[in-house]
C-alpha cells in the first residue's frame, strides 16, 4: 500500500563479544541486512561495539580506538537511506564519556553522551564515565575522518520523513525527569533508547510498562533496544528485552520467554503529529538550548504494513478486557446520571424504550444510577410507543425488559396521533417519505416531554455516538432529549455494553433477563418508521440504508481521533476487513462524509450528556464545526479514489 506517514523502526540485539569491537561491528552489520529493506531506523544497545560490561578495560586505549576503528566499519558496509544508532565508549577533552553514534548514508551525524551516570547497586559506572552534562556548549570531535556535533542536548531531524529523532541511554529514562522528555518538547517525536537492563525478579513488567507510559507522555513512539544473554555470565544476567511502543500502545517486544535479534514496527508520525497539534501542552517548550542536525532521507514509496490494524477500535479485541471495559463505561454513563439527578434532587426520569439496543443500554444506565442514589426504580418511567414499523419481537422485549427491571412502564400507541397529524398536516398515509417516518419520532419525543412535565422528571435520550456522526436521527424528535447517556458511546460498542449486562445478569441467577438481553443484542438495528414485512418482521433495516456501522465506526474512528484522510482510511480500511469489497468500503465512505458534513447543525445543539471515551462530539468541550463546512475537498478524494480502482 502507499506508504503514507509511516515510519519503519527496528530495536537490535545482535550477539555480542565482549571487548571485540571487529566482532561486534561485524554482528551489527550482518544484522542491518536480515532487517526489512525498507527499514528506516536501527536502534543497537548501550556500547554495543565494546560491551556494557567491559568494566576497567574501558580503560585501555586499544579497546578506545579499535570501537572507533569499528564504527568506521559499519558505516562502511551498512545499508543507505537508513538512521542506525550504535553504542560506544568516547574520549571528549581528557573525560570518558557513555556515547550512542548516529549514523545516516555512511556518515555520523552526530553524538548523544550519557547524561545519567548511575553509580547505585549492581552500578559502577562512574568509575569509567563522565556525564554528558559536562560536555561545552557546540563541542566537536573528529569522528571517522570527520568533524561531528556531541552533546546530550541533540536531535536528528529528517526533513524529507518529519521524524525528529532523539536519543537517550539506559539510565536517562529511569530518572524523574528522563532526558527524552525534555528532547520530546523540543519536537523528538523518535525516541530512542541504547540500553544495557539487566534482568531480576519483575524488571520485565516494569521495564515494558516505563516505555510505554514515557512513549504516552511524550506523545512520541520510543524504540528501546537492551543488551543480550551474551553480555554476562558472571554477576548479571541480560535478557535483550527489545521494545516499541507509540503513544501508549505496545507495538512489539521480545522478551527472555520470547527472543529474538530484533523486532520491527511500523510507526504513524501522523497520529503522533495530531495528538501534539490537539494537546498543545504536550509541546509547551523547556528551557535550556537544543541542537539539531537536519538530514534529507531518499522518500519511500510503498510499504507493506505489519503492524495490527483493528477492524473494531472501540472494543477490545480479548474477552475479558471488552467486558472490564464495557463495564466501566456504564459505571461511568450511570454516575452521570447519578450526578444529574443528584444536582437537582431528582427521583424520576422519562425514556422511550423501543427494544432495540440504544434504548436497552439507556435503560440499564437508568436503572444503575438509581441504585447508586438508592432510589426506587419506580420512578424510571419507560414507556414503549409502537407506531407502523413495531414488530412483535421488539414490542415484547420491550415489556419483558421493563417488568424484569422492576421500572414503571406504560404503552402508549402513536397511530391514532400520527393519524390525526397527517390529516393536519395533509400528508398521505401511504406515502412512506421522510415526513412519515419523521413525525412518528417527534411525537414520540413530545409524549415523553409531557410526561416528564407530568412526573416532575426529565427525558434520558438513547441517541449514539454514530448515530450523531451520521445524523440518523430526527431533528427535536429522538435527537432531543434533558440529559443523553449514550452520546459518546458508538454504536458497535453498544451491543457489547448490552452483552456484558446480560452475562452479569446470568452470573447473578437472571436467566430471564440474560434471555432478553441477548436477543436484543441480535435484533437487526432499525427505527421501525416503516412497516414492517408479510411475514410481521423487520422491514427498515439502517444498515441496508446507511452501510454497516461496522464501517462508519471504523471510518468515525480514524476520521476523529487521527484526522485521517479518505485515501489513508480506504487503505486502512481494506485491511482490516479484507472480505468486503472495495466498492461496499468506498460506498459506505462516501455515505458517511456525505452524512457527517451536512447533518452538524444536529450535533450544535446536542443536549448534556456523559462523555466515556476519546472521541464526543459536545459543542461544549470536543467537538466545533461549522454547520455549512463544505464536504467538497473529501468527496473529491473518494471519487479520485474510484478512478483509480
Amino acid at each position: 500500500m502507499k506508504r503514507f506517514s509511516y515510519y519503519k523502526v527496528a530495536a537490535c540485539t545482535p550477539p555480542v563479544s565482549i571487548g571485540n569491537p571487529k566482532a561486534n561491528a561485524q554482528a551489527i552489520i550482518d544484522l542491518l541486512y536480515k532487517l526489512p529493506e525498507d527499514t528506516q531506523c536501527a536502534v543497537f544497545p548501550e556500547l554495543s561495539l565494546s560491551g556494557y560490561t567491559c568494566q576497567d578495560l574501558f580503560y585501555e586505549q586499544i579497546l578506545l580506538k579499535g570501537c572507533q576503528q569499528a564504527l568506521e566499519d559499519i558505516l562502511l558496509h551498512m545499508p543507505t537511506n537508513r538512521v542506525v544508532i550504535v553504542g560506544l565508549p568516547l574520549v571528549i577533552e581528557n573525560k570518558l564519556y557513555n556515547c550512542a553514534a548516529v549514523c545516516f548514508d555512511r556518515e555520523v551525524l552526530g553524538v548523544y553522551a550519557k547524561t545519567y551516570i548511575p553509580m547505585y547497586n549492581e552500578y559502577y559506572e562512574k568509575r569509567w564515565f563522565s556525564s554528558g552534562k559536562e560536555i561545552p556548549e557546540n563541542t566537536t570531535i573528529n569522528l571517522c575522518g570527520k568533524e561531528v556535533p556531541v552533546s546530550n542536548q541533540i536531535l536528528f531531524q529528517d526533513k524529507t520523513t518529519s521524524a525528529c529523532i532523539g536519543v537517550e541511554i539506559c539510565e536517562d529514562l529511569w530518572v524523574t525527569i528522563p532526558v527524552s522528555s525534555r528532547l520530546s518538547l523540543k519536537g523528538a517525536n523518535i525516541l530512542c533508547n541504547c540500553s544495557a537492563s539487566n534482568e531480576i525478579i519483575a524488571k520485565e513488567n516494569y521495564r515494558r510498562d516505563l516505555v510505554i507510559q514515557q512513549s504516552a507522555k511524550t506523545y512520541g513512539a520510543y524504540i528501546y533496544a537492551s543488551a543480550g544473554p551474551d553480555e554476562s555470565s558472571s554477576d548479571l544476567v541480560f535478557s535483550g528485552h527489545d521494545i516499541i511502543a507509540e503513544n501508549g500502545k505496545l507495538l512489539a517486544q521480545s522478551t527472555f520467554q520470547d527472543p529474538s535479534d530484533y523486532i520491527v514496527a511500523e510507526i504513524d508520525l501522523q497520529h503522533l503529529e495530531q495528538d501534539r497539534i490537539h494537546i498543545k501542552t504536550s509541546q509547551e517548550e523547556a528551557a535550556g538550548p537544543i541542537q539539531r542536525i537536519e538530514f534529507y532521507s531518499r522518500p519511500i514509496e510503498s510499504i507493506e504494513l505489519k503492524r495490527s490494524i483493528d477492524a473494531y477500535p472501540f472494543v477490545p479485541t480479548q474477552k475479558e478486557k471488552r467486558l472490564e471495559r464495557c463495564q466501566a463505561i456504564l459505571q461511568i454513563q450511570a454516575q452521570g446520571l447519578a450526578t444529574r439527578l443528584k444536582k437537582i434532587h431528582g427521583t424520576s426520569v422519562v425514556l422511550g424504550i423501543s427494544g432495540g439496543l440504544d434504548s436497552t443500554l439507556a435503560l440499564l444506565v437508568c436503572h444503575k444510577a438509581f441504585e447508586m442514589l438508592h432510589l426506587d426504580p419506580e420512578g424510571i418511567h419507560a414507556i414503549t410507543m409502537p407506531g407502523f414499523g413495531t414488530t412483535k419481537r421488539t414490542k415484547s422485549n420491550s415489556h419483558a425488559l421493563m417488568d424484569l427491571l422492576h421500572v414503571s412502564s406504560e404503552e402508549i400507541s402513536i397511530v391514532p396521533s400520527v393519524n390525526m397529524h397527517f390529516k393536519d398536516i395533509h400528508q398521505d398515509p401511504q406515502k412512506h417519505d421522510i415526513t412519515y417516518e419523521n413525525s412518528q419520532a417527534r411525537q414520540r419525543t413530545m409524549i415523553l416531554m409531557d410526561l416528564a412535565n407530568q412526573y416532575n422528571g426529565f427525558v434520558v435520550g438513547t441517541g449514539d455516538l454514530s448515530e450523531l456522526a451520521l445524523g440518523w436521527c430526527t431533528y427535536n424528535g429522538d435527537h432531543m432529549s434533558m440529559y443523553a447517556v449514550n452520546v459518546s458511546v458508538p454504536k458497535t460498542l453498544v451491543r457489547y455494553i448490552v452483552e456484558s449486562a446480560a452475562l452479569q445478569a446470568r452470573k447473578n441467577g437472571q436467566e430471564d433477563l440474560w434471555r432478553v438481553l441477548i436477543d436484543i443484542c441480535e435484533t437487526p438495528v432499525s427505527p421501525e418508521l416503516l412497516p414492517p414485512d408479510p411475514d410481521g418482521k423487520i422491514a427498515q433495516k439502517t444498515e441496508e440504508v446507511l452501510g454497516s456501522y461496522d464501517l462508519h465506526d471504523f471510518f468515525l474512528y480514524h476520521m476523529l481521533r487521527f484526522h485521517e484522510s479518505p485515501e489513508k482510511i480506504f487503505a486502512l480500511c481494506q485491511i482490516a476487513f479484507p472480505a468486503t469489497k472495495k466498492e461496499t468500503i468506498l460506498k459506505a465512505l462516501e455515505t458517511f462524509y456525505s452524512r457527517f458534513f451536512t447533518q452538524q447543525f444536529k450535533r450544535n445543539c446536542m443536549p448534556d450528556g456523559v462523555k466515556v471515551g476519546s472521541i464526543c462530539f459536545s459543542p461544549r468541550g470536543d467537538w466545533r464545526m461549522p454547520s455549512d463546512a463544505c464536504r467538497d475537498l473529501w468527496l473529491a478524494q473518494i471519487e479520485e479514489i474510484r478512478e483509480s480502482q
